[in-house]
């Protein structure tokens, strides 16, 4: 799954990809990805979620499937680090925010919780890929 979000973000080049981070079966773990359309009105430099893919997991999810944990999004021309706009946007419920760079060399997770060492919302999170 994070080698997709690494060819999403090469692929949209200076643009933002994003999409949710799903569990499907109750452990939080991230077995599964939904891609979503950026409809930001600068993709270069923020992201946001369709609100109808928002609309189809939540849903989907209230009917038993599986559990939106996050999302992920890249930085095109940045480091996998959240930026301010990032920590203006997050909610901060302990959610995953999964950052990929540009050319898909470089992803962090990070957990939006509110009172992080970076923006005073996030916190790294330890990645395990297998």
């Amino acid at each position: 799954m994070l080698d997709a979000i690494k060819a999403e973000a090469v692929a949209v080049g200076a643009t933002e990809c994003c999409g949710l981070l799903l569990s499907t079966n109750g452990s939080g773990r991230i077995d599964a990805l939904r891609r979503a359309e950026n409809i930001a009105a600068a993709p270069e430099s923020c992201f946001e979620i369709d609100p109808q893919a928002l609309v189809a997991a939540y849903r989907a999810q209230r009917s038993g499937g599986p559990t939106i944990v996050g999302h992920y999004h890249s930085h095109p021309g940045g480091d996998p680090i959240p930026s301010q706009a990032d920590a203006a946007q997050a909610e901060a419920r302990g959610e995953i925010w999964l950052i990929c760079t540009g050319d898909g060399n470089h992803a962090a997770a990070w957990i939006a919780h509110g009172t992080g060492s970076v923006h005073n919302v996030f916190d790294p999170a330890k990645m395990i890929v297998d």
